[in-house]
């Protein structure tokens, strides 16, 4: 029987990464589509996963054999600052629906996708897998957090009383395109992106919050969408595994804005405001050697391809893309 693979949060930043490689890898090569396969690519707007109903007819429409379980409340740093109930209840309600159903309905296999955020704040790096549950989150998304680290208890849990193939994948920083560029809403890199159009737009500095000093590790939707692909096809665990570029491969987010500025051909630099606060977390470097140990020959796209793909992508659809503008 050929596979139906759901992906909720179908139409978001990773959702579209992978309906792309899907049609874009050659049929039947690692990352393509098989014959007989049928991709569902379903968005808030045909299911609110936060409702048990709707999620369960969802289920009910499309009998899925495979989930890559993406749909989440997310944001950026004050988001999550915010409105953390809602960023924990949310997501635990959207979660637990989509486990259940899946339980339910029989689903072979459901990969639930996390996030680095889900570790402990005090926590020696550099980030493994089995130092999810080893202490509290940092305290600026510890809603989000914890809703999603409820996710690797579940997967567990149905696994040891029904038997069931759930597991999980936690990406670094993912960006690319189709991401959100709302300011209000943004994570970094697609904010400073905006930020930077806005100040070319308007002739105003582009100004970038905090000091420029933090870390990150980011990984191109594109590759992410082939490493889910592998997971669904390859990976055998109910324990979870990073998703992510090297380590040794973090950029700070002065060299970000500069990259930025640099494939924008903004004709000034980034002015950075120096308030400590505005940093959050200075890093939190992952490791990838699980992940690369058993994916085996696997390339990322190097990072200033992928940045010049997401940023042409942007101006290219800058009347579609998610900014928080109105374009009427």
């Amino acid at each position: 029987m050929a596979a139906v693979v759901l992906v909720t949060g179908g139409t978001g930043l990773v959702g579209k990464a992978i309906e792309y490689v899907i049609e874009h890898e050659p049929e039947s090569s690692r990352f393509g589509k098989r014959p007989g396969e049928k991709w569902i690519f379903a968005g808030s707007r045909e299911a609110d996963l936060r409702n048990p109903e709707e999620t369960l007819k969802l289920f009910e429409k499309y009998q899925p054999t495979h989930v890559i379980h993406l749909a989440a409340l997310v944001g950026g740093l004050f988001a999550n600052r915010e409105r953390k109930m809602t960023f924990l209840r949310d997501n635990m309600l959207i979660n637990d629906n989509v486990l259940h159903a899946a339980h339910i309905k029989g689903t072979k296999k459901v990969i639930s996708c996390l996030s680095t955020c889900v570790f402990p704040d005090k926590v020696e790096y550099p980030l493994t897998e089995e130092k999810v549950h080893l202490g509290p989150p940092h305290s600026s998304n510890f809603g989000y957090a914890h809703a999603k680290r409820m996710v690797d208890v579940q997967n567990h849990a149905y696994q040891e009383e029904f038997g069931c193939n759930f597991t999980s994948a936690i990406p670094t920083n993912v960006f690319g395109p189709h991401d959100n560029f709302d300011l209000k809403h943004a994570h970094v890199m697609p904010a400073l992106i905006h930020k930077c159009y806005l100040s070319q737009k308007n002739n105003t500095p582009f100004k970038v919050m905090g000091d420029g000093s933090p870390l990150r590790q980011f990984i191109y939707s594109r590759d992410l969408a082939k490493l889910f692909i592998w997971q669904m096809r390859e990976y055998e665990s109910v324990e979870p595994v990073i998703l992510s570029v090297d380590e040794n491969d973090e950029i700070s987010i002065r060299d970000l804005a500069n990259s930025i500025v640099k494939v924008m051909n903004h004709p000034d630099k980034p002015e950075f405001e120096n308030e400590i606060n505005d940093n959050g977390q200075d890093r939190k470097p992952a490791s990838n050697a699980k992940l690369m140990s058993l994916i085996g020959d696997f390339k990322f796209t190097p990072f200033e391809q992928a940045l010049e793909e997401t940023v042409t992508w942007f101006l290219q659809n800058y009347g579609n893309a998610r900014t928080g503008q109105s374009h009427a």
